[in-house]
């Protein structure tokens, strides 16, 4: 097909179409040519009218990509899955920008893509200019930048949904916390959203456990507007909360005579059945009774 395009001078499309009329492969890959062009066609009719995040999301049902990237399981495939997810989030938070009078204006989905394309450069901003270098924390390793803000520190996010039961996963997350932390050399924002629309739905959220195991000496709680709705350190709006908390709070560090020290990470329920989930340094985290546990407070 690209050998068609260049000799023909003409759009891969447009090749394509050629390349199926004049049976210039074979049976076989002309039946999967021609089957991705009418998957094309097809999914372009029935976009016709629709918004643009909803274009996103039928072309990603449609195309059998979703149950693509499924196959591969894994966490890579698990990331995969996020950022499709997120791009028909972009694209339900997109506004045009306006154009010049004498540009002519462009579809939505055209101007998303262009938006998209010209935001995903690296090194837009030369050596002397001031700018912001976003990345993830594992590419952050070994740098170190005066001013560090860390984003999306939530319960579900950092930690995600898929460590918080696991140990090993959640210490290793833990330690990248840390790795982003020290990455400030003069001051670093710690940053969370109470509200967070994610995966096209909104999501009440709770501070990340890692903003709690900090001493609270060292934290200064810094809010845009007026109204406080919730205090940094609150527990979850249960009934009973004081009861449930049997004298624990969220950070706390606690000994057990078996498991040694650790970090107390949430609490259930209230009275008899109250219940304390803590990170141990030596078995990583366990939800103990608090009427049985004998915990102290270190």
């Amino acid at each position: 097909v690209r050998d068609s395009s260049r000799i023909n001078t003409v759009s891969l499309w447009q090749a394509a179409h050629a390349v199926i009329m004049e049976r210039g492969l074979a049976a076989r890959a002309t039946n999967a040519l021609q089957a991705f062009v009418q998957l094309i066609e097809h999914l372009a009719a029935d976009v016709q009218g629709l918004a643009l995040h909803e274009q996103m999301d039928h072309v990603i049902q449609g195309s059998g990509l979703v149950e693509h990237v499924k196959k591969e399981r894994g966490d890579k495939a698990q990331a995969r899955l996020e950022n499709l997810e997120e791009l028909v989030n972009a694209a339900r938070q997109f506004e045009p920008g306006e154009t010049e009078d004498d540009e002519p204006e462009l579809d939505p989905l055209t101007a998303f893509l262009a938006h998209a394309a010209l935001e995903a450069g690296e090194g837009q901003a030369d050596a002397w200019e001031d700018c912001v270098q976003l990345m993830t924390m594992h590419s952050a390793k070994g740098l170190e930048f005066p001013l560090v803000f860390l984003c999306g520190l939530e319960e579900g996010l950092f930690p995600h949904q898929m460590s918080i039961d696991e140990p090993g996963r959640l210490e290793e997350e833990r330690r990248l916390c840390y790795v982003g932390m020290t990455r400030a050399m003069e001051r670093l924002y710690l940053c969370y959203a109470e509200i967070r629309r994610l995966h096209g739905e909104e999501h009440y959220t709770r501070p990340s456990r890692f903003i709690s195991e900090i001493p609270g000496e060292l934290i200064e709680e810094v809010r845009l507007r007026g109204n406080v709705s919730r205090p940094l350190f609150s527990a979850p709006a249960v009934p009973a909360v004081a009861e449930a908390s049997a004298g624990f709070r969220l950070g706390q560090r606690v000994a057990h005579e078996k498991f040694g020290e650790g970090v107390v990470l949430d609490y259930e329920g209230q009275g008899r059945h109250a219940r304390v989930q803590v990170n141990f340094e030596t078995v990583g985290s366990k939800w103990l009774v608090v009427e049985y546990a004998r915990l102290i407070q270190v």
